[in-house]
């Protein structure tokens, strides 16, 4: 876990070991200071010696100068390493996601992930800061404090020693009892996190069932949860600052009565005993700072275990040592395919699935909910791996290929579709980065997305929200479905990705599929039987098999699933569109 962490450091290791240089020189100048002003009141106030206090008194505000500069470079650097620090975490882990599948993905959850990537680094970064600083600062100072004070009078700076190991000794225990609870509190800010994505996301569906009442009662108590652990850990910390005074109002009290007895038998001076009382505050203070750094640290295990776990997490899709670079063709076919989506699963999802697809066919999927419809598609494009057999696109094992290029050569408009914030154009060149705008029009026009951008009144320059808030379902599939087409890809994928159009647009949209992208294989997940009632061949799925393969003819003379699945669709007046 260090090792993981401390390779994020990187280029701020100056500033990390800065640092800790400038608060040592801050330390020796604050244990220098008393020794003066003990000199002060010995040699100066008290023979008269004015000028000696004048000497001392410039010695002691030069010193007192240069700690003050060598605390605010060590608060400057300090800084800088901390944030930096947390630049970086923040940098790597979000880099490592991007490399994720989706199993990975589903292994810490969206919330989880986010949790790591603020709350997680943020107490990452005020630790390293408090190390760096206070770390090597106030046990540093505490050091030198103790042994001056058994310079001066050891029998009094006894009276030291026995308070740290007592306070020690407290203190491990306030420790160990508190790092239950904070291994524990950020898994619920996982949950909290959780319940506000969720409610945001679906913040339309919410009110339209009028559930705000249920979300809030389900905040409330992931709120309660983070809000009960953490008041048992801060009551267990805040005994520390009680015990903490009681121990330092206690040693001033003993000093002060055995330095004045040991004054008036001759074996103490007064600036001895000014010296070591400055001491006894010096170090009990540190003392104090080390329990605030043993929370913080505590606190910042939790959070370093979990950075640590996505940063080491290994994505379960890599490319081979020497990755095919092009795909030749569209063709596809499914060998003895199993699949799961967890290795310890009881039931695959998909079971001993045999496919031959020609390039440029036009497929149609059918299935109920369930049946491994999109889990069959996302095959192609190695959004996850098969568990047995293999997947071969253009007479390749997709695992044979570079993760980019089988991605880029099997578009995938997706059943949630997705546009971020940007205008239309911004997110058609997700497709190709290079696109001109004449190209995005084309794809548009195929998409039959033209027609409605060229009434926005600003047309591909169009604002977009994020999420596509401000666009229709069915205008955000179409979009979808141009940004697709402009990957030109060998395998174009459609998942259920025109349930929110009209017929009449669907029936506009796989025609110009046909007519302008005949080379390209086309796979189209639907509901509808007459979306793909065309296609050159349909599978049926149930279950996580094919339940049947052949033309729309064929399988009504012999597949009882599909046959029923249309008649229940056509006994009708058809559909609502074509009334």
């Amino acid at each position: 876990m260090l090792k993981t962490l401390g390779s994020q450091i990187k280029e701020y290791k100056k500033a990390s070991i800065a640092t800790p240089i400038f608060m040592i020189l801050e330390v020796i100048m604050e244990t220098v200071i008393p020794l003066m002003m003990g000199s002060i009141i010995d040699y100066g106030v008290n023979v008269g010696d004015a000028g000696h206090i004048y000497r001392m008194g410039a010695l002691m505000l030069i010193a007192a100068c240069f700690s003050l500069f060598c605390g605010f470079m060590g608060g400057k650097y300090g800084a800088k390493a901390s944030t930096g620090f947390a630049k970086n975490l923040r940098k790597a882990m979000y880099e490592n996601i991007q490399t994720f599948s989706f199993s990975n993905i589903d292994k810490f959850s969206t919330a989880g992930l986010v949790t790591r990537l603020t709350t997680d680094v943020t107490n990452i970064q005020n630790a390293y800061q408090m190390l760096l600083r206070m770390c090597m600062r106030a046990p540093f100072s505490l050091i030198c404090a103790m042994v001056m004070s058994f310079a001066v009078n050891a029998r009094i700076a006894t009276i030291y020693l026995v308070a740290v190991l007592l306070l020690g000794v407290i203190l491990g225990i306030l420790v160990t009892r508190t790092m239950k609870y904070f291994n524990s509190i950020f898994q619920k800010y996982d949950d909290l996190n959780e319940s506000v994505q969720e409610n945001v996301s679906a913040i339309r569906v919410v009110k339209a069932y009028v559930r705000e009442e249920h979300e809030k009662e389900k905040f409330t108590k992931a709120s309660g949860n983070v809000y009960k652990l953490f008041k048992k850990a801060e009551a267990m910390i805040c005994l520390n600052m009680p015990v903490m005074q009681f121990a330092v109002y206690f040693c001033i009290l003993l000093i002060s009565w055995l330095g004045a007895h040991m004054i008036v038998s001759g074996t103490l001076t007064t600036g001895n005993l000014s010296t070591l009382l400055a001491y006894c505050m010096n170090i009990l203070m540190n003392l104090m700072m080390l329990s605030m750094i043993f929370v913080m640290v505590t606190m910042s295990v939790a959070s370093a275990r979990r950075v640590s776990e996505v940063l080491n997490e290994k994505p379960d899709i890599t490319n081979p040592e020497n990755p095919v670079m092009e795909v030749e063709d569209g063709s596809i076919e499914f060998c003895h395919v199993d699949f799961s989506y967890k290795k310890d699963a009881k039931e695959p999802v998909l079971k001993d699935i045999n496919l031959k697809i020609n390039s440029g066919e036009t497929i149609g999927i059918l299935g109920g909910t369930g049946s491994g419809k999109s889990s069959l598609v996302s095959l192609l494009s190695r959004l996850y791996d098969v568990t047995s057999g293999s997947v071969m696109v253009g007479g390749r094992d997709v695992r044979e290929y570079d993760i980019e290029v089988i991605r880029n050569q099997v578009a995938v408009v997706l059943q949630n579709n997705v546009l971020f914030s940007g205008t239309i154009l911004d997110n058609l060149r997700w497709g190709d980065k290079e696109a001109t705008k004449e190209e995005c029009m084309h794809a548009c026009d195929l998409a039959c997305a033209s027609e409605f951008i060229e009434k926005m009144p600003d047309g591909y320059d169009t604002y977009i929200e994020q999420g596509g808030t401000n666009v229709s379902g069915g205008q955000r599939q179409r979009l979808c479905i141009a940004r697709a087409l402009l990957k030109k890809p060998k395998v174009l994928i459609l998942d259920d990705s025109t349930s929110a159009v009209d017929t009449a647009t669907d029936a506009r949209i796989r025609k110009a599929f046909a007519e302008e992208i005949p080379g390209t294989t086309k796979l189209i997940i639907a509901q509808r039987v007459s979306s793909i009632e065309n296609a050159d061949h349909i599978i049926v799925m149930e279950n996580g098999e094919v339940h049947g393969f052949g033309t729309h003819e064929e399988l009504m003379k012999n597949n009882e699933i599909y046959r029923d699945v249309y008649e229940s669709q056509t006994s009708g007046n058809g559909d609502f569109d074509e009334m």
